[in-house]
């Protein structure tokens, strides 16, 4: 056992980078547009690249780190983030820019499938809440960071800051990973598993296919949408037809058998579905139902992320005294609770009405992220954990893409209707309240989904009895 931490300081600056990467470059899109002269459609794919990176492979990524060695893998996507960043920073044309923030996607998917693997080898089972919570709390501060630390460093030096910050972090993270972490245990020669190429391939076909129906359109979902999907769900079946089939799976599918990591992976993406319903219609009626100006949509969208960093780590040790189980509940009742608030009071109470149902979703979300991680982490075998670990980043990241454009579309339809204009503060708020009705009715499934679970988990035979 390593000293703990060191090693979650190796461990936090990867989530960290990983999640700056998400956010910092969306401030940038405006003036890489001027830059290379080219429409909006066309630089958001320097975020669109990025994020289809990361979802695509992330579960592929893990199941390597459990084959050939986690520490390993994760020294190899840290080099590989660094110098695609390098890459990104020094482009010279668009399509290059947009190829290397692909590759830079692809070390953090790294990052972000390990992180949370290697819990359990860095630290007592007793702290692994408090662990997970740090982590979540590099996560959201990396979230929250992006768009300020961004607009500085373009301000400051120009675009390629945005980029070139991550090689020095990068550096940093690399020889602390190098020399805290442990070592990959060895594998007697003949016994390690070959790896799943075709339902690798399977896997990232449907995955990219799922976040590209979801993510272009800008809200018109028409027949490329409809054969995105198509595409996505045959490429899931032949996922399946191969994963039940080969000796070696990328997933072995008896896993999902197991009510609680199902339970738990459903429950990670109707979270970060209604998450991302927050950064995404926020700014809209922020700035169209209440007036504000962009300084002010940004420091009240802020609150948000800044609650969730500063809470991440008491709600591990909470996770920790009380159980996860028991948490996860609490978790989503105020998830529940704050969705239903944002749906009522904001139209009412202008700027506190809306800030303070987002702190009650962001301290439930926190709670939730903190007890369901370390839920789903804790009776996982050692030879899973990297899988498994890629499996909560992907439902995350599923629930994320799905935020941005169901619920995005929601707020769209709801506050066009009425004839009313869709820019019109009354507007606004209609939007708001219907997108967070919705909203609310995600997250009582997913309570009673974690009721269910807790219920379960009571009514099972203790040891000894």
């Amino acid at each position: 056992m390593p000293s703990p931490r060191p090693a979650l300081a190796a461990l936090s600056l990867s989530m960290l980078l990983s999640s700056l990467g998400i956010s910092i470059a969306n401030v940038g899109l405006p003036t890489l547009a001027h830059v290379f002269d080219a429409p909006f459609q066309a630089v958001q794919w320097i975020v669109l690249a990025y994020l289809l990176a990361i979802t695509s492979l992330i579960v592929s990524v893990g199941r390597l780190g459990d084959l050939i060695g986690r520490r390993r893998l994760l020294l190899g996507g840290l080099v590989l983030f660094t110098t695609a960043s390098i890459l990104s920073g020094i482009a010279p044309t668009l399509g290059w820019l947009i190829g290397a923030r692909a590759l830079q996607g692809l070390g953090a998917s790294v990052m972000m499938a390990l992180t949370m693997a290697f819990v359990g080898e860095t630290v007592p089972k007793e702290r692994t809440g408090s662990a997970m919570g740090l982590l979540g709390t590099m996560s959201a501060v990396g979230t929250a960071l992006g768009p300020s630390l961004g607009g500085v460093l373009i301000a400051a030096f120009g675009w390629p800051a945005i980029f070139l910050i991550n090689a020095p972090l990068g550096l940093l993270a690399f020889g602390l990973a190098y020399r805290y972490l442990p070592l990959d245990r060895p594998q007697a020669k003949g016994s390690r598993p070959g790896f799943d190429l075709a339902g690798t391939a399977f896997l990232a076909m449907a995955l990219a296919a799922y976040a590209l129906a979801m993510t272009i359109g800008h809200g018109q979902f028409g027949f490329i949408n409809l054969a995105l999907l198509l595409a996505f769900a045959i490429g899931t079946a032949l996922f399946i037809y191969v994963e039940a089939r080969v000796p070696s799976p990328l997933i072995r599918l008896p896993l999902l058998a197991d009510p609680a990591l199902r339970s738990g992976l459903i429950m990670s993406a109707l979270v970060s579905t209604v998450i991302m319903a927050t950064f995404i219609v926020g700014p809209f009626y922020l700035s169209q139902g209440l007036g504000l100006d962009t300084a002010h949509v940004g420091a009240v969208m802020s609150i948000g992320p800044l609650t969730a960093a500063l809470t991440g780590v008491p709600a591990g040790r909470i996770a920790d005294r009380f159980g996860a189980a028991r948490m996860t509940v609490v978790g989503l009742s105020g998830l529940t609770i704050g969705c239903l608030l944002l749906a009522m009071l904001p139209a009412r109470f202008g700027i506190p009405g809306y800030v303070a149902p987002l702190v009650v979703c962001t301290l439930g979300y926190a709670l939730f992220q903190t007890a369901n991680n370390t839920a789903v982490m804790a009776e996982i075998q050692p030879d899973q954990r990297g899988v498994v670990s890629g499996m909560l980043s992907l439902s995350r990241n599923l629930g994320l893409v799905t935020g941005a454009s169901v619920m995005g579309a929601i707020f769209a339809f709801a506050s066009s209707g009425l004839g009313r204009l869709a820019s019109g503060p009354a507007a606004a708020a209609t939007g708001l309240g219907a997108t967070f009705a919705v909203a609310a009715v995600l997250m009582l499934a997913a309570l009673i989904l974690a009721a269910i679970g807790q219920a379960r988990t009571l009514a099972e035979p203790q040891p000894g009895e």
